[in-house]
């Protein structure tokens, strides 16, 4: 049986036609899909009996299960793990913002990038998701908002995995995202995350996609960032850097860099300082986020005057600096931990 959840409308348009059924059928059948959230076939009324059993016997809408929800007690974070047909689970988060509604979507089941201070890894990574698999997690939020009369404003590729790592499929998705037929999100509403894939950075720059690029930094100087980050060892903190810059230049869209801060690891002065001088004169930004504990990690989170301190100087040295408002905590919202618990009970 074949998914088509996740194909696009020339795919699903080329099936169809050689089946003998016209043209415009794919375009019937992506409103179906994609901009009525139908799963069933036999329902799509508008098709011809002959194409809707012909599509039954070979095609499936495969969607993605619930598998569990942690809600935060303030209402404004959802944690869900999905399962797919294969029983492989994922993390998704929503986030209700000022702004709008924010997913976190995971590239990936599991990682291989052995972070330090992530959970996600601690079990390897199973595989790549697909472009429906990433879909699917948007539509499952999607649908639950809709209930709310509200939709998915903005998505940041930033859960489970390394994106520029599946790149093939990231890309569709984010394509997908686009089009009018599916949910029609500009791409300035999209933000990828990457712990530094530098040949993957330079390839999405050439794209001429708006999205908006987030580079997790974690360290301003190579031997800490090797320690906190094994991938810096292939692709060094300047090569990230060099490419971050020129990704900013060539697209024109600010680049954030992300900065956990470890208590009594990467949060003195001096650090605050290495970074500064790292990222003078690009167009970029720091975005500082208070570790998230993990318990299967010992890192803890700076006091607030640490904290403080660190953004006090970035600032009074021109580098246009955020602290990420703390979401999901009493949830166990970071990345992995919900999967992790699953994957350890079971």
């Amino acid at each position: 049986m074949i998914n088509i959840f996740g194909q696009t409308l020339p795919e699903m348009t080329e099936m169809l036609m050689e089946w003998g059924f016209p043209k415009f059928r794919g375009k019937q059948l992506a409103d179906w899909m994609y901009g009525r959230s139908v799963t069933d076939f036999s329902v799509m009324n508008n098709l011809p009996l002959k194409m809707r059993e012909k599509l039954a016997a070979e095609c499936v809408i495969d969607r993605a299960l619930r598998v569990d929800q942690m809600d935060s007690s303030d209402g404004r974070t959802s944690k869900f793990l999905l399962n797919f047909s294969d029983g492989v689970g994922v993390e998704t988060v929503l986030m209700r913002q000022p702004y709008g509604n924010s997913i976190c979507v995971s590239s990936q089941a599991g990682c291989n990038m052995g972070c330090a201070f992530c959970a996600s890894t601690l079990h390897g990574m199973v595989r790549n998701l697909t472009a429906g698999e990433m879909l699917a997690q948007t539509y499952y939020i999607n649908d639950l908002l809709k209930q709310e009369g509200a939709k998915v404003d903005t998505i940041v590729i930033m859960g489970s995995g390394e994106p520029l790592t599946n790149y093939d499929n990231v890309l569709k998705y984010m394509r997908l995202m686009h089009e009018d037929y599916c949910l029609g999100m500009g791409y300035r509403n999209i933000t990828l995350s990457t712990s530094g894939i530098v040949p993957n950075i330079y390839r999405l720059a050439e794209e001429g996609l708006p999205i908006n690029l987030s580079i997790s930094l974690h360290a301003p100087e190579d031997a800490l960032r090797s320690e906190l980050m094994p991938i810096n060892r292939k692709y060094p903190m300047a090569e990230v850097v060099k490419a971050g810059a020129a990704y900013g230049n060539l697209t024109h869209r600010r680049v954030t860099y992300e900065y956990i801060l470890i208590d009594g690891v990467n949060d003195n002065i001096k650090q605050a300082e290495e970074l500064t001088d790292l990222l003078k004169g690009q167009l970029a930004s720091v975005n500082l986020i208070p570790i998230n504990p993990v318990v299967e990690r010992n890192w803890n989170r700076p006091s607030l005057k640490r904290i403080g301190s660190f953004e006090k100087y970035l600032m009074q040295h021109n580098i246009t600096v955020t602290v990420r408002r703390e979401m999901g905590n009493d949830i166990q919202a970071a990345c992995g931990q919900l999967r992790n618990r699953h994957i350890e009970e079971n």
